[in-house]
């Protein structure tokens, strides 16, 4: 099971991090890709999950705290 949900993870990072249209993922994809996003759309990528931060659950809020330290890099 664990070894189908890397691969579901690895499969959504690789579709998701050439996307250009941010506003049509999901707040947890967001999440899961910072730190994979090409450096051309960072700034968008940037944007959008900033305007999420306010409607984040408390689980959302800390993979996004824990994520952070990916973007930095």
């Amino acid at each position: 099971m664990k070894k189908h949900l890397s691969i579901l993870i690895i499969a959504l990072f690789a579709t998701f991090a050439f996307a250009e249209n941010f506003s049509e993922m999901s707040t947890q994809e967001l999440i899961s890709i910072m730190g994979y996003v090409d450096k051309k759309n960072k700034k968008k990528f940037q944007n959008e999950l900033k305007s999420r931060i306010s409607t984040m659950t408390p689980k959302e809020k800390t993979m996004y705290q824990k994520n952070l330290k990916k973007m930095k890099k």
